[in-house]
């Protein structure tokens, strides 16, 4: 059934005049929900680094891919999206709704503009459930306690935490690592960890042009490196392939209309998924 957000603010500030980084992500992915600073902005990174639009796709593709299997192969039939960013069919609960109509899945991610479209992360089939939260990654008291997450998701059954294109906007200062933990302890066994990372390991000076235009213009992002990527699973058991470049994590050919053009090169994203042992 659809759900509204339980609570909106009467007016949102989108602030049209400074770049943000859900739209620049809709701009590159052939969007419509961006205005002339994101645009700018989407632009300039492209002309740093002219595989970033590859980069992205194919990071979306791998959370496609990530659900299926979750899904079909291990039961999976809750979801936490976290930093969800402006809904790009088909949505996390719709990958899993067509497999398993009674999959429930929590939206959450600070963004006005993204609220401005929760409406439709909310399209559920009737078997299952969908909310959106407004909340932020680096306050997990006000999110893990939201009486929506409560209402849709039974924390005492694994669920599957959804990390993807995110924790890059999340300085070392502000410990993502440890976050991602703290949310995992909150987990049942059997819960699975689903996070992919920003790196420069692929093209090192082409990708800090990225990283430069986007702090340049007031949108925080910070590039890492495997060792760091490994780090945020740390305590959990990885599935094969284990951490890497989100093109060769199970790949499916059949459905990846990039498949034969592109290299490592083109890819500025690792990937992985893993399990929480009981």
């Amino acid at each position: 059934m659809s759900r509204q957000p339980s609570e909106q603010p009467k007016q949102i500030d989108l602030r049209t005049d400074v770049p943000h980084s859900a739209r620049v992500y809709d701009y590159l992915l052939g969007g419509k929900t961006n205005y002339d600073p994101d645009r700018a902005a989407g632009d300039a990174s492209v002309a740093a680094w002219p595989s970033l639009p590859v980069s992205m796709r194919q990071t979306r593709f791998f959370m496609h891919r990530v659900v299926r299997r979750l899904v079909t192969e291990h039961g999976v039939r809750q979801f936490l999206d976290i930093g969800t960013g402006i809904p790009t069919r088909p949505n996390l609960h719709e990958v899993a709704q067509e497999l398993a109509p009674d999959a429930r899945v929590v939206y959450a991610d600070n963004d006005p503009i993204v609220l401005t479209h929760a409406r439709a992360l909310m399209r559920s089939t009737p078997e299952g459930r969908t909310a959106y939260l407004d909340a932020d990654l680096r306050d997990l008291d006000s999110l893990l306690g939201a009486q929506a997450l409560q209402e849709v998701l039974d924390l005492k059954q694994p669920v599957a935490l959804s990390l993807i294109a995110i924790v890059h906007f999340v300085l070392d200062e502000d410990d993502p690592q440890g976050l991602v933990r703290r949310i995992m302890d909150e987990l049942a066994p059997g819960s699975f960890l689903a996070l992919t990372v920003f790196t420069g390991d692929t093209d090192p000076e082409a990708v800090a042009g990225v990283g430069r235009e986007y702090n340049a213009r007031g949108i925080p992002l910070q590039i890492r490196d495997r060792a760091e990527t490994e780090r945020f699973f740390d305590g959990l058991d990885l599935l094969d392939p284990g951490v890497t470049l989100v093109h060769h994590w199970h790949p499916d050919p059949a459905n990846d209309p990039d498949e034969g053009r592109i290299t490592d090169r083109n890819i500025a994203m690792y990937g992985g998924v893993a399990v929480k042992r009981g």
